[in-house]
């Protein structure tokens, strides 16, 4: 399996320490995931739809679902951070999710207007957090580890870049 097209902006590193002056930056490719997405799909047919960016990846239709389950958890985990003291969260298993009928079959429009909404939901909440609560944290059960929101802003911010850039490649 090619390396270049597993990870085609390479992979997400969660020991990187994220600055606070490049935490702007990161919320604004939260913002644009949605309206980017939505360009690279839009008025695509079916047979678009079931390109895949590698053999054994997802379909296009299978990215943009696992974008929506994804970021839905991601906004979750933010939630809980920011409620509770050192939440442990319910980790999903993402490929039995994106077998899913709603996955494979489903219209990729649902999953781009729940984006739409999840993303404009996540961007106002982190856009009025208190550079304290950057470092509130949750806990990963099946990685052992902590992550702190900050890290967790990276992560979702190169997660919809790293799947953009699949559906790119599938869409050539």
């Amino acid at each position: 399996m090619s390396e270049a097209l597993q990870y085609p902006i390479g992979r997400f590193d969660p020991a990187r320490i994220v600055a606070p002056a490049e935490r702007p930056a990161m919320i604004a490719s939260i913002a644009a995931l949605p309206s980017a997405l939505t360009a690279l799909v839009a008025g695509r047919n079916a047979a678009d739809l079931e390109r895949r960016y590698r053999e054994g990846g997802w379909t296009v239709r299978q990215v943009v679902h696992h974008l929506a389950d994804s970021h839905m958890n991601g906004f979750t985990r933010f939630k809980l951070a920011l409620t509770e003291d050192l939440p442990v969260i319910r980790p999903y298993r993402q490929g039995p999710w994106g077998d899913q009928p709603d996955a494979t079959q489903g219209p990729v429009e649902h999953s781009l207007v729940l984006l739409d909404g999840l993303h404009a939901r996540w961007v106002t909440l982190m856009e009025s957090m208190a550079a304290g609560e950057w470092t509130r944290r949750y806990v990963h059960p099946e990685q052992g580890r902590e992550y702190a929101l900050t890290t967790a802003l990276a992560n979702y911010a190169w997660h919809g870049e790293h799947h953009v850039a699949h559906v790119r490649i599938a869409l050539g």
